[in-house]
């Protein structure tokens, strides 16, 4: 990876997942991500925008509490904290990924830092609103951008996804995504080196679910990882973001591909066996500080 000094910047929606019976739930892939890897020491600079009510509140104190920087956290006095309104039918959960809302007018940040990894997603971009102010931020030329696509109908659009991820260095994304986006009618695996080429990519890295996933890089590595078969699974809920902070951690901390490949499925792993998206023990984080010894 191309390294220089720089902050590590993470831009993107932060909400709450509301369901029926009252319960709320913080998350957002972006908002996941800078979570952990405040956790692993690493301290993001987290670009978004919350309303002026209760869950905007809520999200402050919670990133304060987590020792988060807030100086990226704008306030809007328009719209509302972004939510999902879960319902259930006939046992299936369906989502309502409310529109618009206050990750929908993201500004350019008034004194964003030097960013040396910028991650972002593809929800917050579905306004023209926060595509600007993510422009301002590519603007800057951060030496590496990571992009996570998660595609939620209707907020996507295949032509504005590929363009997105032509500004890019390194892509995570499903099979299930790739099949979408390449139009592959085969198995994607068959398609994800020509996908990486077409977009001028350093690394791919493909999840694959209970198959585990594989990162590809533009050097012709392959490696991939499985899934301990043996590990009780609670929740997979934000698994993948779990998983690309680790990814994004190896790329800072510049281990070896298969090393990093192998953390970031045992941190998803550990994920996984919790209920919610994020892990809330800073305790078990300092664990994985010690272990691998990070540089924070």
């Amino acid at each position: 990876m191309n390294t220089r000094t720089g902050r590590l910047c993470i831009f993107g929606e932060v909400l709450f997942d509301r369901f029926p019976d009252g319960k709320r739930v913080l998350g957002g892939a972006p908002f996941n991500v800078a979570w952990h890897l405040q956790a692993f020491g690493q301290a993001p600079y987290f670009v978004s925008r919350i309303g002026a009510d209760p869950e905007g509140d809520s999200i402050r104190d919670a990133m304060r509490d987590w020792g988060m920087d807030l100086a990226g956290l704008q306030t809007d006095s328009a719209y509302p904290t972004g939510r999902v309104e879960v319902s259930i039918t006939a046992g299936e959960p369906s989502y309502d990924i409310v529109h618009p809302c206050a990750y929908d007018a993201i500004a350019p940040p008034s004194c964003a830092p030097d960013c040396g990894l910028l991650y972002h997603g593809s929800l917050a971009l579905r306004s023209p609103t926060s595509r600007s102010a993510l422009q301002h931020l590519l603007a800057c030329h951060p030496a590496t951008v990571f992009v996570d696509v998660n595609l939620r109908p209707p907020w996507w659009q295949r032509d504005d996804v590929l363009a997105m991820l032509d500004r890019a260095d390194w892509v995570k994304l499903n099979s299930d995504e790739l099949l979408k986006l390449a139009a592959l009618d085969g198995q994607p695996q068959d398609g994800a080196n020509d996908f990486l080429e077409r977009h001028g990519l350093e690394g791919l890295v493909l999840t694959q679910g209970s198959r585990g996933a594989e990162v590809l890089t533009a050097s012709g590595e392959r490696c991939g990882v499985q899934p301990d078969t043996n590990i009780e699974v609670v929740d997979t809920v934000g698994a993948g973001d779990a998983f690309a902070s680790v990814i994004i951690l190896g790329l800072i901390q510049g281990w070896p591909m298969a090393l990093m490949l192998e953390r970031a499925q045992a941190f998803a792993s550990r994920l996984v066996g919790n209920r919610g998206a994020t892990l809330k023990d800073p305790a078990l984080y300092k664990t994985y500080i010690n272990d691998w010894r990070l540089t924070v």
